[in-house]
């Protein structure tokens, strides 16, 4: 299957500048179970990795283990919020749980109901990164968030602009899941990792451990090979490569 990482190589070779590149994964606190495996190939490369945590999902036992992980992992491992419930509360069109159809008050107490779990759960691990389910929010959702101090919105790279009011936007560019399910060989993620690089922006690349199979955790693996040693390959936690755009 690594035959797909030549040109993504060649890529690399052939970059004047480094290749600067994020892993976000999201809808932590559903299927936990299935987090170990993938947590387990970033920390054998010492590759960072962003989680992006449901807040109400989140159960004790998780909350342990990933404190224990983060604590190890030196500033490689870092949580974020991904919404309240990851629950939809549209009634037509794409789902959302910060949607048009909530008030801003529902969202704000769902906001602050959030980073309050967070923060008892997993405090010193915690970023100020704002994940929305769906990856869809409102532009009074992004007016709360940079209300209360947050300073990092990550959504899809195709979401509607909203002013961001100073956040950082720190877009996935590649969704790991759908590119594997258009075509199991992976032949489509070299194409997109590569379109995204063209850019210039940060590459983020977004996970599903819940969904991930065995064959999709094998090519993130030869990915992650091939970045630890490549020297134009620059992985990044999403607030070093926020940092990295403020200056």
């Amino acid at each position: 299957m690594s035959g797909w990482l030549d040109p993504v190589s060649r890529a690399f070779d052939e970059s004047a500048q480094p290749i600067s590149l994020f892993f976000r994964n999201d809808d932590v606190g559903w299927s936990d179970e299935r987090l170990p495996p993938l947590l387990d190939l970033f920390a054998a490369r010492a590759l960072p990795l962003d989680l992006a945590v449901i807040p109400a999902a989140l159960g004790d036992d998780t909350a342990r283990r990933l404190s224990e992980r983060c604590a190890a992992a030196a500033g490689r491992l870092r949580v974020h919020q991904h919404g309240w419930r990851h629950a939809n509360h549209e009634s037509d069109g794409r789902k959302g749980e910060f949607g048009s159809s909530r008030a801003v008050a529902d969202q704000a107490a769902d906001l602050q109901d959030g980073r309050a779990r967070l923060k008892a759960a997993l405090g010193p691990f915690v970023d100020p990164i704002f994940t929305p389910p769906w990856n869809r929010c409102t532009q009074a959702t992004v007016d709360l968030l940079a209300a209360d101090a947050y300073r990092v919105l990550s959504r899809d790279g195709g979401a509607t602009p909203l002013e961001t009011s100073g956040l950082v936007e720190l877009p996935v560019a590649v969704d790991w899941q759908k590119r594997m399910a258009e075509a199991a060989d992976g032949s489509l993620l070299g194409p997109a990792i590569m379109q995204a690089a063209a850019t210039g922006s940060p590459v983020g690349i977004m996970l599903h451990h819940a969904v991930m199979p065995d064959d999709g955790r094998a090519a993130l693996a030869a990915l992650l090979d091939l970045l630890a040693r490549h020297d134009k390959a620059r992985c990044l936690s999403m607030m070093d490569c926020a940092d990295a755009g403020r200056r």
